[in-house]
């Protein structure tokens, strides 16, 4: 019983990730992810106790899973520090080419819920973007660089705003453009290290 329970919570989540993803969450109704879930909307409460809820579950669901891709990326890069770094946007430019790619969906779910700054999956959101940070602050500890926390922070910021850029303008060359600019600053930091 208990790992139908499981399989049925994570049909529910795994619903819910596609509609959101691809329609916002404002848009997608709790019966829309009941019938896309093959549930009944009492099926998906006794899992959830609110869309509230199941929206904060949908973006946990995604954390461990971008993270992993970004280390991918990075590990997958050829080349010193600046270029591994440079890699995850150039990574992001390629997805953002492909005609389902929505942008972050932690950062259209916090624009989504602007107003509500307390709401679960606000809380969700900004903890994976610390968890990239922190990631991002733990290369560079490695390295010896002298800020490590403020570098991390600055790359998250040109990450962010990289996927407000193309979701604006629907270029992703704004990705490339971000990632020469990390890599400049990671490359001055590693001067500085010297």
């Amino acid at each position: 019983m208990a790992r139908n329970a499981s399989d049925t919570r994570e049909r529910i989540v795994a619903a819910a990730a596609k509609l959101f993803y691809s329609e916002g969450i404002r848009a997608v109704s709790v019966d829309a992810v009941a019938e896309k879930a093959d549930v009944t909307k009492r099926t998906l409460y006794y899992h959830f106790d609110s869309k509230d809820d199941l929206i904060a579950a949908y973006l946990e669901t995604r954390d461990q899973p971008n993270l992993a891709v970004y280390r991918r990326w990075f590990a997958e890069t050829d080349g010193d520090l600046p270029a591994k770094v440079r890699g995850i946007f150039d990574q992001l430019a390629r997805s953002a080419r492909h005609p389902k790619w929505r942008g972050c969906g932690y950062l259209r779910t916090s624009a989504e819920l602007a107003n509500m700054p307390g709401h679960p999956a606000i809380k969700v959101g900004a903890a994976h973007k610390k968890n990239v940070e922190k990631w991002l602050a733990s290369l560079f500890e490695e390295r010896d660089f002298a800020e490590p926390a403020k570098l991390a922070r600055q790359i998250v910021l040109l990450l962010d705003g990289c996927f407000a850029a193309v979701l604006l303008h629907r270029d992703p060359a704004y990705m490339e453009t971000a990632g020469e600019a990390a890599a400049t600053l990671v490359a001055a930091a590693m001067r500085k290290a010297k």
